[in-house]
């Protein structure tokens, strides 16, 4: 029987949460029945990932939305390997794969890893954004969002249609808090009594690292123990290391590099901080909640579908230095109740956001289209 084979496009090879979705989705299709080839807008460490997995790469260079210098380059490309689908991760892969689908005929897919338009751009570039996410799901065949929040913000502002909720979900093998782990603290040198809270993100405004520093300084004025463990590349980091050292915490943060080694990261901390301002649905929210770590998180999009308040971590407002800090104030103190909202983490994300329960869903919607 001919493979159905899928052309997943993503719009860079650094390794984020869709890149890590696409990954997983790759190594996790039944190849009997999928041949899997990913091509990528960037080059980056997810291209070397996918190879030693055996899974075909091709990188075409943008970093721009809409670009069309490029299509003839990715349509040539789609003909000449002859897909079966085009499966879009994300707004950028969309915007540059959808004239591909449309001039060899093929269903397109677009998964919406959170949508383009946020309440931090200013009126005109939302509305472009809200117009471009409009034109992109009508082109679709089908579109996925991965958490309800971000189908039901579809509806409301443009009349989302054809579309489904796949939830993205991790590797629990992979992310198991029973399995053996070095002892990372020793080489970052944290000592094993500091209570570590853990920020592992690209520095971006949507992260808001500037918050996540302010809270630490609330942090340290009651409390000296806590570590903040920030780790990662982006274009807000060195504003990040300067105000740190603006407010004279350098002794009680530790800046990384990006890491690929995350369980052994998560293993080594207490708590996780993720105080995004908006989200689709965090895939380093459900590694944290599977390593059986209590969260604290904004009530943004689909990490609300995470975070049960009190019962499967602590949400509080974004943008809220004192916020942030009451909250993991509150968890560095009280060790049992980290203990309880952690193995309610686990359980939580065990029960529902198993790995195969995803790529059966995107299988099922393959088979659907063609």
């Amino acid at each position: 029987m001919k493979k159905i084979k899928i052309l997943q496009t993503i719009r860079q090879g650094k390794v984020g949460g869709g890149e890590t979705h696409v990954l997983e989705l790759c190594t996790h299709l039944d190849k009997s029945k999928y041949e899997p080839v990913v091509l990528s807008f960037t080059d980056g460490e997810m291209i070397g990932e996918l190879q030693k997995r055996n899974i075909r790469t091709k990188v075409i260079h943008t970093e721009t939305a809409f670009d069309r210098k490029i299509w003839k380059q990715v349509t040539a490309f789609v003909k000449e390997e002859k897909f079966d689908i085009i499966h879009a991760h994300g707004t950028r892969a969309c915007s540059n794969s959808f004239w591909s689908a449309k001039k060899a005929n093929l269903p397109l897919i677009y998964t919406v890893h959170g949508w383009s338009f946020h309440d931090n751009q200013n009126f005109i570039v939302k509305k472009l954004r809200h117009f471009s996410e409009a034109f992109l799901t009508a082109k679709a065949t089908k579109t996925i969002c991965v958490s309800v929040s971000n189908q039901d913000e579809g509806k409301r502002i443009f009349n989302l249609k054809r579309s489904q909720v796949v939830y993205n979900t991790i590797n629990t093998e992979k992310f198991n808090p029973d399995k053996q782990y070095v002892n990372l603290r020793n080489d970052l040198g944290i000592a094993v009594d500091k209570i570590v809270v853990g920020y592992i993100v690209r520095f971006t405004v949507q992260k808001d690292p500037l918050t996540m520093v302010k809270a630490m300084r609330k942090i340290v004025e009651q409390n000296k123990n806590v570590v903040l463990l920030a780790i990662g590349e982006g274009p807000l980091k060195e504003d990040a290391v300067a105000l740190t050292k603006e407010l004279g915490i350098e002794n009680n943060v530790v800046f990384q590099p990006f890491r690929r080694d995350i369980p052994e990261i998560l293993h080594a901390i207490d708590i996780y901080c993720l105080p995004s301002l908006w989200e689709g649905l965090p895939i380093g929210v459900l590694e944290a909640m599977s390593m059986q770590k209590s969260v604290v998180a904004t009530p943004v999009n689909g990490t609300k579908e995470l975070i049960r308040h009190n019962e499967t971590g602590v949400l509080v407002a974004p943008q809220s230095p004192q916020k942030l800090s009451n909250a993991i104030l509150r968890l560095a103190k009280d060790k049992e109740l980290r203990t309880r909202l952690a193995t309610k983490a686990k359980d939580f994300v065990r029960n529902h956001f198993y790995m195969q329960n995803m790529v059966d869903k995107v299988q099922d919607i393959y088979e659907g289209v063609v």
